[in-house]
């Protein structure tokens, strides 16, 4: 008797539900679950899946080396290769080693009578719900090699929309390290001489450089201390970011940050309105298709928006209606989303949301590097314009005072 994982939802209420069952095979796993009035979606063997863990397999792999993976497996199945053949041919062809394993391990399955998509599922790491549940749905439809197109395609479209978000922050991050290597020069090599010029003469220093100069001592004296809280602070971060509460946090200052707000949130309805509509498109179910897209979508108040909006189609709404007035949603959305319910093509209107937000964020991102490169000049003056005040601020109180004189 060999153990199960399963994903499978109900026939009744699409709930989904993901546990264990014990059968002879993987074809009798099915057939248990269609019995209790589930409709299985992933089954697959916890001893293949920790012999799999063992030999490395399951390691990430990049979305370029998937896409032209995607693209040939899907340009030889049109072209009227048998999937085994097809999946071997590709495999021939595949430079990345971590994805060759993956392939191979795909291929024994298939061959052994397992669908593709439950195939693809064996590798979560690799292959996610969208990809999985395109499959899926091309394997139902009979356009295997469509779905696979629409899948190259909509990962091309996010790893575009990525790197935009990438270029957009390289810019200001660069000149913030920039600003930081400076401020530690200067307060580990210019201050300490200065502190002890003024030392010498008995005056009282403006708090401002009496400020920097403690900062100064501090990190000539304790730098091993300095470095210590900052890899904790870095730690810290990266933990708490982790729980929901951090999370939470996090996605909404990126709804709400200046200048780079209004970018995340066209990202966001680009990702939605392109995932939605390809999905759409390959026949999934509307119900189906928005909890897999609630799960890509990458900000817990746009998923909470999403699963406020499942509630309400389940109830006999319509998606516009239950996206209307909503924070986290740009108003076009859900006007376009309507004209698409009326005219009865939601699935090619998603599209046109998606090319628009697409290049909105095109947009934004050039307009971005022309506002934040003043922007980033003035701080990086303020920054070394305070250091500067902080050194020369005792040489005109001590003029005033006339110590110099006095030292004369």
């Amino acid at each position: 008797m060999l153990t199960f994982n399963y994903t499978a939802h109900k026939n009744d209420s699409g709930e989904i539900v993901k546990a264990e069952v014990q059968a002879e095979t993987e074809q009798a796993a099915a057939k248990l679950l269609m019995s209790q009035g589930l409709f299985p979606i992933t089954i697959e063997d916890q001893a293949k899946q920790g012999m799999l863990a063992k030999a490395g397999i399951g390691k990430r792999v990049s979305g370029k080396d998937r896409v032209i993976f995607t693209r040939q497996l899907s340009t030889l199945i049109n072209a009227g290769l048998p999937l085994t053949q097809s999946l071997r041919t590709v495999h021939e062809q595949i430079s990345n080693k971590n994805l060759q394993e993956i392939v191979a391990d795909v291929v024994t399955n298939v061959e052994s009578g397992t669908s593709l998509s439950q195939a693809f599922a064996a590798h979560p790491d690799t292959f996610n719900n969208i990809y999985v549940s395109l499959v899926a749905a091309g394997e139902a439809s009979g356009s295997l090699d469509k779905a696979l197109e629409r899948i190259a395609f909509q990962q091309e479209k996010d790893a575009a929309i990525a790197s935009k978000i990438r270029s957009a922050l390289v810019y200001p991050v660069i000149v913030l390290g920039v600003i930081l290597a400076v401020l530690i020069f200067m307060l580990t090599t210019v201050l300490p001489q200065v502190g002890s010029l003024y030392k010498d003469l008995h005056q009282t220093l403006p708090a401002l450089t009496q400020i920097l100069i403690a900062i100064s001592n501090f990190l000539i004296n304790f730098w091993w201390l300095t470095i210590l809280l900052a890899i904790a602070a870095v730690f810290g971060v990266r933990a708490w970011i982790k729980t929901d509460s951090g999370r939470s946090a996090l996605d909404n200052f990126k709804l709400h940050m200046p200048l780079f707000g209004k970018i995340f949130r066209k990202v966001y309805m680009a990702r939605f309105a392109r995932t939605l509509g390809t999905m759409l498109n390959s026949g999934i179910p509307m119900l189906e298709a928005l909890r897999i897209v609630k799960e890509s979508i990458g900000n817990v108040h746009v998923e909470a928006t999403l699963e406020t909006a499942m509630g309400g189609v389940k109830g006999g709404k319509a998606l516009s209606s239950t996206l209307e007035h909503q924070d986290t949603f740009l108003s076009l959305v859900p006007q376009m989303i309507k004209i698409g319910e009326q005219s009865g093509a939601i699935d090619s209107m998603l599209d046109r949301v998606a090319i628009y937000f697409e290049a909105e964020v095109d947009e934004e991102v050039k307009n971005l590097s022309t506002t934040i490169e003043p922007l980033m000049m003035v701080v990086l003056g303020v920054v070394v314009g305070g250091v500067i005040a902080a050194i020369l601020l005792p040489v005109y109180s001590l003029v005033g005072s006339g110590s110099i004189d006095n030292l004369k």
